[in-house]
């Protein structure tokens, strides 16, 4: 059975498609030959590339930046909901990383005014249930295509980073349940329809747990759901885990929803962290006090590989040391 559970998370859309990233990780990378546009000498000034988003130091904290695209197949099916969720995503980002949002900007192209209407609704009820203000952008209604992206800026006191996962950590997922599977697309929505006031309490435990000192690793479950993200996390830091697949909080009243599927998943509110174990315990009461489904759901470790776990069977989902995913890889933790 584990066999199977892997082979069909390695040959999903949702982690495939994160190979992509190999492609600006070569340009970006600064190394000889890599094709660095703005020259290996101004690769070490940049930001660490791999986190949910870009964190320019700044003044006493950092500066965020970040942005999503949207799938077009999303887009054309379920316009509005793909407007609410380019704001979304990007609002979760910057929570994943400590941060506050301050406002985000969009690009919009569609075949016709009309193609933008639906858009706009939900970029506009995303932006007012979350309280993060669209101040600028572009729009075009005479494109051959409909297509969306939206960037967002914020700013962290303090940092969760994709690099900073050590061997000893305790892995803890944190999903928000109460909500609904998309009828076509592997999204879990528990925003829309909830109240704003609860959308907001519920992110102001990432920031509220990076300035308590309580964890300083991990990411937002995005495309590729948990066995994605967590791919990517273990990637950037260098190391490697086990996933208890019994222990990922999962709703229990969905039909039809294999374990595969929910790893996949994406959800609306959904945290991976990397925890030091003496705070392992404060962390999951902070998610609880706020109704949000919480546990502990693996270790991580040295191997550089994704192992999954069930029923006393283990399985290797992806050795990183052999075969890379989006190329930004790094240090290797002794």
């Amino acid at each position: 059975m584990l066999a199977g559970i892997a082979a069909e998370l390695r040959g999903a859309l949702g982690i495939l498609a994160k190979r992509d990233v190999q492609i600006p990780a070569r340009y970006l990378s600064g190394k000889p030959g890599a094709g660095d546009a703005t020259g290996a000498a101004g690769a070490a000034d940049r930001p660490a590339l791999g986190d949910d988003c870009a964190a320019i130091p700044d003044g006493d904290g950092y500066l965020l930046l970040a942005a999503e695209g949207i799938w077009p197949a999303f887009l054309e099916g379920d316009p509005r909901f793909a407007g609410y969720s380019a704001v979304m995503v990007n609002v979760s980002d910057i929570y994943a990383m400590g941060g506050r949002p301050i406002a985000v900007v969009d690009v919009v192209w569609g075949t016709s005014a009309g193609a933008l209407e639906p858009v706009w609704e939900g970029m506009v009820a995303a932006s007012r249930a979350y309280g993060v203000p669209i101040v600028g952008g572009h729009t075009s209604a005479r494109s051959p295509y409909n297509a969306l992206a939206v960037a967002i800026a914020g700013r962290a006191r303090r940092l969760i980073t994709s690099f900073a996962a050590r061997p000893g950590d305790v892995l803890v997922a944190a999903i928000d349940l109460r909500g609904r599977m998309h009828a076509e697309h592997p999204f879990w929505n528990a925003s829309t329809g909830t109240d704003p006031a609860r959308l907001r309490g519920d992110l102001e435990v990432l920031p509220a747990l990076a300035e308590a000192g309580l964890c300083d690793a991990g990411k937002d479950i995005s495309m590729g759901g948990v066995a994605g993200t967590l791919l990517m996390l273990l990637e950037t830091s260098g190391v490697g885990a086990v996933l208890d697949l019994a222990a990922v909080p999962r709703p229990s009243d969905v039909r039809d929803l294999s374990i595969a599927r929910w790893l996949l998943a994406f959800p609306s509110y959904g945290f991976l962290l990397s925890v030091r174990p003496d705070a392992a315990g404060e962390v999951l009461a902070a998610f609880a006090r706020r109704g949000i489904a919480s546990a502990a759901v693996g270790a991580v470790d040295g191997s550089r590989r994704l192992t999954l776990e069930a029923a006393g069977e283990r399985q290797t989902l992806w050795d990183l040391a052999a075969e890379p995913l989006t190329g930004l890889a790094g240090e290797v933790a002794r």
